[in-house]
Order: C-alpha cells, then structure tokens, then sequence
C-alpha cells in the first residue's frame, strides 16, 4: 500500500479505531494540511475549502489529542494563535462609548461649530480664549487599549460604538503599542487611536501579495483593517501596522486637565501622537491649520481626510457633553472630495424598504483615491434631469444620459455620487433617460408623493405594492439583520436573498418572525438546510446558534430593526431611553396611532423627536398587519430595558421637567443635560404629567399653563439649590 493510500485510509477511519502509530500520522497529516489552509485563508484571503470542511478538520485533531495527550505536536494547529476565535473575534463592552464625531465640510461649519459651543457653554469673551486643539483626522481604524496597572489586559476595535472585536493577541504585534506603562501613570488608563498603514508599507505589501498570488487591498485603511482582524496573529504581526494615539475613555485618575496635555501625556508613556497637533484659539487659527495641513496632505506618508478639532478644556468637554451619537466638544472638518471622469454605461433601478426607487449609475471602472469604483448614486429623477430640491436648475439644466462621460465624487466612506456631465463628449444618438412610473420588482404603481409644505411632488418616487413588493420586503429583511440592528451572524445580504426564495415548508424566510422558527421548521421538514449548496452539517447548527443567540437585544437595536421610516440608530436611542422598556414604548405608539391622541402629543414631545418621525411612528403602529406581524416577533424575542443610571439621591430622578424663559447662569441645551444627567426627564411642553416647571424671565405661556394646572414652578436659582449646585 502507498503511503498516499494509507494517509487516505487513516483519514477516513474513525479517531477511536486508531493505533497509537496511526494517530502520530495523522496528527502530522493533519498539521501539515491545516497549515496550508491557515496560510491560504488568512495571508492569501483565498480559502480553497469551505469552512465546514476545515472546521471538521480542526474537530478531528482535537479529538486525537484528547485522546492521545502524549502525542500533541509541538506544531499542532491547536497551539496556533487565533485557532482559538475560528468562529470570530470575541466581543467586549466599552466601559465609555466610542462615539464618532459629527463633520464640517466649509469654513462656515466650523464657525458655527464653535458658535454653538460659545452659545451651550454661555461663553463670554471677557472669561478669556476659548482654546480648541486641531489634529490630522487620520484613515485608520480606531482602536482601544485599556492598561489594569501598567499592563495592557487587553485591546479593542470600535465595533458598534457600543461592543468592539476583541483584538488583543494583534495589537500586541504592533510596534508602537506600549506592552506597559510606566509606574506613574494611573491604575486603569484607556488609550484610544488609530491603526494606520503607512503609503510605503501599504505598496510594498500589496506587491508582495501579488507576487505570491494573494490578494491585493483597494487602500491603506483597508489593508490596516484587514490585517487587524486576522485570526493568526502571526500574520498581522508580518503586517507594517503603525498607531497614533490621540483619545482616552475609562481612566481611574486624570493626568492633565486638557486634551493638549494629556496627549503629551501619553507620548511621555511612550505612544506615538501626531506631531502635527496644534492649539489654536480663534476659528481663523483652525483654517489655518487645515488649509496648512491640506496643502501638506500628500507629502504626509499615511492617509487623511480631514482635521480634527476639540475643546482644550476637560472640563468644558465635561460641561458640553455628548448627543445621541457624538460630543458636543469636537467635530471632524473634512477635506474636499475627491473627483474623476469616468463613462456611465447603465443606470440600474434598486428599490429600497421603503419602497423607495433609487437610480444608481454603473460606470466603466475608475480609481478614485485608491478606490476602484464602479457604481455611484444619482439621488433621484429630479436629479437626473438637473433638477435640484427647489425646483432649481443644477448642473446648468444638464440632464444625465447612458454613455455620458461624467464627474464623479467620492467622500471618504460616503457612496460616490455622479456630480456633472461633459457635454462635448456625449455620444450623438443619447436619449433622456425614462424613469420608470412602475416598479420594477413587482409591477406596482410607482408614484410621487405631493409634499404639503412645498406643493411639490416628493423627489422620490415609491412603490405602491408594499406587502407584495419582494425587493421591499428583501431589503427590510436585510435590514433587521445589520450590523446595528439584530447582527446575526451568518445571516448577511446574499443569505437573506437566498433564504427568501424558498419555500417555507424548505426553510424559507418571509418576515423577521421566520428567522426565529428557522431551526424549528429545519428539524420538521423532509429538506434540510445542511443538504443545500454552499451549507453542511457545521455552518447550519452556527447560524442555528447564532440566531438564538439574538433572542434577546438592546431596545434600541430592536426599534431600529424594524425599518420603521425616519427612525434610525439615534432616533431609536431617543425613543429608548424616552420609554425605557419595549412595553412601555409599544402601548404609547399604539394609542399614538391616533394623532389627536396625548400620546401622539407626548411622543411629539420628546427632544429631538419631530413630526416627520412622530407621523412615521404613527403610521407604522396603526397598520395591522405591522403589529401582527411585531406580535409573532415577540413571541420569539425578548427586546431588552434600557438600562438605568444610578441616580440615586438625585431629588429629580424619573422626573418630567420644563424649562422656560430666558436663563443667566446656564444655557437651555446645557439646562437640559444637566437635568438629564440627574435622571431627570426633559419635555418641550407643560402638560399634566409635567413635574416641575424651572421659569426665567420672560416665561410666557408655559409659565401660565403650568399654573394652571397646579405644576410646581420654580427659579433657575432654586434648581440650583435643588440638586445641590453653585
């Protein structure tokens, strides 16, 4: 017998009728074999087996080396690092939230950034400069590293803002990530920043991957990303990855009292910041240092796309705090797109959740800032004529035709958008381009809402076929799927195409509730997922497991999954920390249902809830079809309460409070937050279930209202009294 047929004959044995001699063989088959799938799927990023196949693999070594303990190699796949997270990187919670910063594209934002900061804060010129540092806002991707008494415990990825990939075992591979600290620094430090991949690096490993057949990343960021969040982390450690530092979140003791300082801190620790990093003290200070920065931008060596200010000030940072989704304290000025010609050989009709029909350009391949693009948005029909929102010409009146030679322009990670036309060279026989007055997933009527504020027709055109509509329904799937809202691994875009086309008697999906009978109707049906192409045995039970594994989830993330229009991931933040539990929440949109409704006004109430979204609600909660369907989900899902600070001792906890008038020691926005922060509640209006009533001079009707009604009224100087300020 050939050693070729004996290693086959083992290989098909099972691990218990094994000799001694023959399982020392096999772990070393199986060593040698797993190492070439290790090297082809995580250096090459080009798997040549399924991940069934090689996680069967990895389960027969384990056995026999839990059978033979004596023979594990000193080369086993199971002393490799990152064979321990096969199915992915751990998960872990960011003790302060990693939020992303709002931008500024002109010089009048960041006027007007640091005019509402001067407004919030009450700033008068007379208390000095208002100093605000200006950094490269660098492409990288953010990373966390928390130090428990000097030593790194352990490093992660921004992930949701909420949950990071634990990334550890990569970030110590890194050069410029300290191992520790030195013995001053606090107890608990957490250092935030970015993993970047320097222009030089970046083309010699490209050219490397290339020559060994591997493939090729579209640009630095992408190639820092990737290398980050590989399993090996003997691959990322051959990766040319470098960090700036230029944040913090958990730190048990503050080294500095501004954001100047204490990045100087951490370079006296031994991280890496940014040299470029100025303290400026007017907005004519910042232009200058953005436009410097621009100009220099090329000549840099690593990727930019834009200037980063903050609040010097910690503790103006404190006073300002945070929105839903980013602070108050710092913005992110981006620099200008970037632009190509290119020619536009299509325009495709997607039809979106909403019914929304979206036209996309497909265009002749083009490189654009390192990125190939090959599809860009085109808005809408107004746009395609040159029409703007006003009824206004743009692009001169220049329509958009197949075969035009167009400008395009892409914005860091925003979708390219088709933004002119070259006339003089449009193909003589172009035709103006048709939209489409049906749909084209269904057939339905497709129509153009009048929109009673303007008398003009909505720019978007929407399928009428709802229920019917299978793009609809595809996409709002996909959507209760993302990464922000239910997060099922396993379950992505082309999963949800494909499980939508099956029968449900094979294991189809319909609606969000189907996903969570999936396992249930697998195990009672004749055709089974395991025995479809592109699934086994394996990849069926994880998206089995995984799916269960959301049976739970943030009240937020549910309310954003349910693709109500208008509501997105700040929205449902509002409206979950406004209502607190799923039950509270869902009682109040069924009687908002009725807009003439208290609910329906008190719904309107909410800061930062208006009645684009409130109308939106209203709509989705008094169809009944929509809550049919919410009752099936919840007999599978459990949508979690908003947690609760501890605002005990508070004298407003759980309150409903107005502000009204004009107030002298503090803004309103900062009136608010500060009431919020003390778990109080903050309403726009003086109703009955108002609490407290804090009036300054010049409170009108509100004032009025609330005695009338019996509310306890009160001085901006007895709120201060009250929870116990100066």
């Amino acid at each position: 017998m050939s050693a070729s047929q004996q290693s086959q004959t083992l290989s098909e044995k099972p691990v218990h009728d094994l000799t001694r001699d023959e399982a020392a063989q096999e772990l070393e088959r199986l060593a040698e074999l797993l190492q070439k799938h290790d090297e082809a799927y995580h250096t090459k990023d080009a798997p040549i087996i399924t991940d069934a196949e090689y996680d069967s693999l990895k389960y027969r070594n384990s056995e026999l080396e839990q059978l033979f303990p004596d023979l594990i190699r000193p080369d086993s796949p199971s002393n490799r690092v990152g064979g321990e997270l096969a199915e992915g990187f751990g998960k872990i919670t960011h003790t302060v939230p990693m939020l992303s910063l709002d931008n500024a594209f002109s010089d009048e934002d960041v006027q007007e950034f640091l005019g509402r900061v001067r407004r919030f804060l009450r700033y008068d010129p007379l208390m000095g400069e208002l100093a605000v540092t200006a950094e490269p806002k660098i492409d990288g991707l953010s990373l966390a590293l928390r130090y428990e008494k000097g030593r790194l415990v352990h490093a992660v990825t921004r992930g949701d803002g909420t949950t990071g990939e634990n990334v550890t075992a990569n970030a110590l591979t890194i050069e410029d990530i300290p191992k520790t600290l030195p013995s001053e620094a606090p107890e608990v430090v957490e250092v935030r920043g970015e993993v970047y991949m320097a222009h030089a690096d970046f083309e010699a490993l490209n050219a490397r991957m290339e020559a060994n057949g591997g493939k090729v990343f579209a640009n630095p960021r992408n190639a820092a990303a990737g290398s980050l969040r590989q399993l090996n982390s003997e691959v990322t450690k051959s990766r040319p990855l470098k960090y700036f530092a230029y944040a913090w979140g958990d730190m048990s003791a503050m080294p500095a009292d501004t954001q100047m300082e204490m990045v100087k801190t951490f370079e006296t620790w031994g991280f890496r910041v940014n040299p470029l990093m100025t303290r400026c003290c007017s907005a004519e200070e910042l232009l200058k240092v953005y436009h410097r920065i621009e100009e220099d931008r090329a000549t840099l060596g690593y990727d930019i796309d834009g200037v980063v200010y903050k609040v010097d000030s910690l503790e103006l940072q404190r006073r300002l705090g945070y929105i839903s989704r980013s602070p108050r304290w710092a913005i992110a000025h981006k620099f200008p797109a970037e632009k190509a010609f290119t020619i536009l050989r299509e325009i495709e009709i997607q039809v979106g959740r909403t019914g929304a029909l979206t036209p996309v350009a497909k265009l002749e391949p083009v490189t654009v800032g390192g990125v190939v693009v090959s599809n860009a948005t085109l808005h809408n029909e107004d746009y395609i004529k040159g029409i703007g929102p006003k009824g206004e010409p743009i692009r001169s009146g220049k329509d958009i035709r197949v075969g035009d030679t167009v400008v395009i322009q892409r914005a860091g990670d925003v979708i390219p958008q088709v933004l002119d036309v070259d006339l003089d060279r449009r193909p003589s026989d172009s035709v103006p381009f048709e939209f489409p007055e049906y749909c084209p997933a269904c057939g339905s009527q497709a129509d153009r809402e009048l929109n009673p504020k303007t008398g003009r027709p909505d720019a978007v055109r929407r399928c009428s076929g709802g229920l019917i509509c299978p793009a609809q329904a595809v996409e709002k799937l996909k959507h209760f799927v993302s990464r922000n809202a239910f997060d099922i691994e396993g379950l992505g875009s082309k999963q949800v195409e494909s499980f939508y086309q099956f029968d449900m008697d094979k294991g189809g999906i319909r609606t969000p509730s189907d996903i969570f009978t999936l396992r249930e109707r697998d195990q009672q049906s004749l055709t089974k997922l395991r025995s479809r192409d592109g699934w086994g045995a394996v990849s069926a039970r994880k998206l089995f497991d995984a799916i269960d594994e959301r049976r739970q989830i943030d009240l937020n993330r549910f309310i954003f999954a349910l693709g109500i229009r208008h509501v997105g991931e700040g929205n449902a933040k509002l409206l979950a920390r406004a209502y607190g539990s799923w039950s509270t929440f869902y009682t109040a949109m069924k009687e908002a249902a009725d807009q003439t409704s208290e609910a329906y006004r008190d719904l309107t109430n909410i800061d930062g809830i208006g009645e684009t979204v409130a109308v939106a609600l209203a709509q989705f909660f008094g169809e009944e079809h929509n809550r049919d369907e919410l009752e099936r989900l919840l007999e599978q899902v459990t949508p979690k309460d908003m947690p609760v600070e501890d605002t005990s001792g508070s004298p407003v906890a759980g309150k409903t409070l107005v502000f009204t008038g004009s107030l002298q020691r503090l803004s309103r926005d900062e009136a608010k937050s500060q009431a919020e922060a003390l778990g109080a509640k903050v309403s726009g209006s003086v109703s009955k279930k108002t609490d407290m009533v804090i009036a300054g001079p010049g409170a009108g009707s509100k004032l009025k209202k609330a005695e009338e009604l019996g509310v306890e009224v009160i001085s901006e100087d007895d709120w201060f009294e009250l929870i116990g300020a100066s």
